[in-house]
């Protein structure tokens, strides 16, 4: 097994679905039989809870360099590993400010783990941060959730000239894996004409796969479990496993 796809899933916008979409993408490809590793690098740990798992000081110790990775690590319901997020992780940007390498701590940890997983997902906060900027120089490959409402075109600009200065000073192996479609409701003539604009702008880098709004969905973090093991034959469920796949094949491109 070579190194794995190290894909951080990126929004400055909350309430996007990335955080849904971080676990029930990791349940996905883990059903699919690849070896997964979900990174939850956000305080607020809402990917933690909706794996199922306690929060814990997992990250936090591996970003201060107080335990490496491997020793944080946890096995979830939905197939996957996890390194789980603390609300003391909030304080980081203040703790790492004066510290070497402070935006490549996570990239550091990673490495220590080899080439054990095919894929790690890396949840990242809602804001450009300290801990969203180590998200951005651990992967490979940038996944941008997009919910299909008012003002989605302008945040992802702003999102992707992000991406573009992160590549260009920090990790010029940096590639954009695509723009995935999020919350969408067929019924609804402002998702539609949103969809259409994002396809219109973006269309080299969206995803095929959209998400729809879907009750199950929305329902399964608070059993701590993914889609998939919650009611594996909702909507939610069977759209995130065909994402899994289109990713599986689907190739990186430069932003």
């Amino acid at each position: 097994m070579g190194a794995p796809r190290t894909i951080v899933l990126a929004n400055q916008k909350g309430g996007v679905g990335k955080t849904t979409t971080a676990i029930n993408l990791a349940a996905s490809l883990a059903h699919l039989e690849n070896k997964v590793l979900l990174v939850d690098v956000d305080p607020q740990a809402n990917a933690t809870r909706g794996s199922g798992r306690d929060i814990t000081h997992g990250c936090y110790r591996a970003l201060i360099g107080e335990a490496s990775a491997a020793d944080g690590i946890v096995k979830t319901t939905g197939g996957y590993s996890l390194l789980p997020a603390h609300p003391d992780m909030s304080g980081l940007q203040i703790e790492l400010s004066q510290q070497e390498r402070r935006d490549y701590r996570l990239a550091d940890a990673l490495t220590s783990l080899g080439d054990r997983y095919d894929f790690v997902l890396i949840d990242s906060p809602p804001t450009l941060s300290t801990l969203s900027l180590n998200g951005l120089v651990a992967a490979t490959e940038v996944l941008l959730p997009v919910q299909c409402e008012y003002y989605a075109l302008e945040g992802t600009t702003a999102l992707l000239d992000s991406v573009r200065r992160v590549r260009a000073n920090m990790n010029p192996g940096l590639k954009l894996l695509g723009l995935l479609r999020t919350m969408t409701d067929k019924r609804n003539n402002l998702s539609n004409e949103v969809s259409a604009e994002i396809e219109q702008h973006f269309s080299r880098h969206l995803l095929d796969t959209q998400i729809p709004r879907n009750v199950r969905l929305a329902e399964a973090p608070s059993h701590g479990l993914p889609a998939l093991y919650y009611d594996r034959r909702c909507l939610g469920a069977q759209s995130y496993l065909v994402l899994a796949l289109e990713i599986m094949n689907r190739k990186p491109a430069d932003v």
